[in-house]
């Protein structure tokens, strides 16, 4: 055991050690993590170090990150919200892979490709990585702006298209793909979709329900990674990809009061093996083929960039884009992807492609991740020196979503006090996304159409996950102070600029939480001490601007240098000394 154990190990402290060190490095320098795994994997594979040489099993293991990666995009994809972007997914998603692939066979043709192996290549490189788009994307605010919404809409139809393409190869192959069974596969396999999402739609609250009911969140994470991994599993085994069935798994879930637990459960999972998937592209590299055809690879590499590049942004314009917004998402999607890598494996192995030239290929698809963090780069850079927007012109016909997570409020905690609080906020048509705990809590809260969604707010995943890095503030409203005492110092480390106010049971915790982070907190004993000593004194007939003279001075006693006058241990009016 310990000699088969060994190799494996030994894999995985390389892996480690290379990301702990590398990315931060890369992270310091601003080149950002996706550039340190590439390099990572360049020096822990055959051409560096060679401490790993199975590149290929690696990768299967880091495509689950792109899994993953699609699962957290479905959850804050509402079905609403996918039906407002059919347009764009029908027009500039199928557009832009009709068109590119079409150019890329007509040149494969003149450089004297066979016409099977001119379409594969065309389609093969017409189609964008999925995982370093929303990487990038999610380091410059996601899917909420026009570049995400039309990058994304690309990307899904890329997604979607991966059945045809792979029955496409089978056929070059001589397989058998007749019409009627294709028609029959395509309709089964619809159907299963559909079954799943009204089960989905029906069944997931409820047994979410009983589990967090079970007070075992080892179980809960265990439910919500066997529910990515099995819709990935059921896609796969009727002929989609496994990453569109961990989006719709998502899907299934973005109108779930427990989506934010849910997704800060499985961040961590992504995050890791995300990293470890750009890592194999980067030990995938062949530096032997790149330095015997240099000046051929890269011609092919930047050439089709800017073929990719050119037709996206033309699309871009047509529908109406501006022109820094039509660049920014042309370079964004000017790479291949890593279906690229799967498509040309099996139209090798199937005979329809010759070997060298899908090394080649492959090759060229690896070197377009590795410039593609350059090309954005490049581009904002252009675009901030060169380029000043309209400001008459919006640029945007489509009917953007509408977002809740920015410049909203954050309310931690549903119980009597964050529930009235949340009323108020409602009441004065002020945005915000409640947390709590209480399953029961969030469900009578839904009920009554109040946005509180299930989860543990002292968690910084949760709180990722809704919004806080675009929040305008955050309450803390839970019952529980032990809650408290986790939650501030995790926001105030995480978002040292963001205003938090918090309730507080008497003066001592007052200070307490003020000393962790808090920007204000509020005593509960204090507030209803002076609300009924005011009414004691309205009936008593004191005059009100008297009533008020007293209040204030009581509070303003109470408040002003509660931590200093905590740690002297003084006195404040009508306090008893103890």
């Amino acid at each position: 055991m310990g000699e088969a154990g060994t190799p494996y190990l030994v894999d995985i402290l390389a892996l480690l050690l290379a990301t702990v060190i590398v990315v931060p490095f890369f992270h310091a320098i601003r080149l950002g993590a996706i550039l340190g795994y590439l390099a990572a994997g360049v020096l822990l594979g055959p051409w560096g170090f060679g401490l790993i040489s199975e590149v290929e099993e690696i990768r299967h293991l880091g495509e689950f990150g792109v899994i993953f990666l699609l699962f957290v995009l479905g959850i804050e994809l509402k079905p609403d919200k996918l039906w407002q972007m059919r347009k764009l997914v029908l027009g500039l998603g199928l557009g832009q892979l009709l068109i590119t692939a079409g150019v890329i066979y007509s040149l494969a043709l003149s450089f004297g490709v066979s016409q099977q192996a001119a379409i594969i290549i065309g389609f093969g490189l017409a189609l964008s990585s999925t995982a370093f788009c929303l990487k990038l994307l999610a380091e410059r605010g996601g899917i909420s702006t026009l570049m995400g919404q039309m990058s994304f809409s690309v990307l899904l139809l890329q997604d979607l298209s991966v059945v045809p393409l792979l029955a496409l190869v089978s056929m070059f192959a001589g397989g058998d793909v007749g019409t009627t069974d294709a028609t029959f596969s395509f309709t089964y396999a619809v159907l299963t979709i559909i079954a799943l999402l009204v089960a989905g739609h029906y069944l997931l609250n409820p047994i979410l329900a009983k589990i967090v009911a079970s007070q075992d969140p080892d179980v809960f994470v265990a439910l919500a990674v066997l529910l990515v991994l099995g819709m990935a599993w059921i896609m796969e085994s009727i002929g989609f990809s496994m990453a569109l069935g961990a989006f719709l798994a998502g899907t299934m879930l973005a109108e779930s009061h427990y989506r934010h637990q849910i997704e800060a459960d499985i961040l961590p999972f992504r995050g890791i093996l995300l990293g470890l998937f750009f890592m194999t592209v980067g030990m995938g590299i062949d530096f032997a083929l790149l330095w015997e055809q240099l000046g051929v690879i890269i011609g092919l590499t930047l050439g089709l960039m800017f073929i990719k590049g050119l037709i996206v942004y033309i699309l871009a314009r047509m529908s109406g884009a501006r022109h820094d917004v039509s660049a920014q998402t042309a370079v964004l999607l000017s790479q291949s992807g890593e279906f690229g890598f799967v498509m040309f494996g099996f139209a090798t192995m199937s005979g329809v492609l010759d070997t060298q030239l899908s090394n080649m290929m492959t090759l060229v698809i690896a070197l377009t991740m590795v410039l593609t963090p350059f090309a954005v780069k490049g581009m904002n850079l252009l675009l901030n020196h060169f380029y000043a927007p309209d400001p008459d012109q919006d640029g945007e016909p489509y009917t953007l979503f509408e977002e809740n997570n920015e410049g909203h409020i954050i309310l931690a905690g549903f119980g009597r006090v964050g529930a009235r609080i949340g009323a108020v906020l409602d009441a004065a048509n002020v945005q915000y996304v409640g947390i709590d705990m209480s399953q029961n809590r969030v469900k009578a809260a839904r009920a009554q159409g109040f946005p509180v969604f299930y989860g543990d707010a002292s968690n910084v995943k949760v709180l990722q996950a809704a919004g806080a890095a675009k929040a305008k503030m955050i309450v803390v409203a839970m019952d529980d102070p032990e809650h408290f005492d986790r939650m501030l110092p995790l926001v105030r480390q995480y978002y040292p600029g963001l205003p938090i106010h918090a309730r507080a049971k008497d003066r001592q915790h007052c200070a307490v939480l003020i000393t962790q982070g808090a920007s204000t907190a509020i005593s509960e004993t204090l507030e209803t001490s002076l609300r009924l000593s005011e009414q004691v004194l309205q009936g008593s007939d004191v005059e009100q601007a008297d009533i008020d003279r007293v209040i204030d001075a009581f509070r303003s006693d109470y408040y002003s240098d509660v931590v200093q006058k905590v740690s002297d241990h003084r006195v404040v009016m009508g306090e008893l000394k103890h």
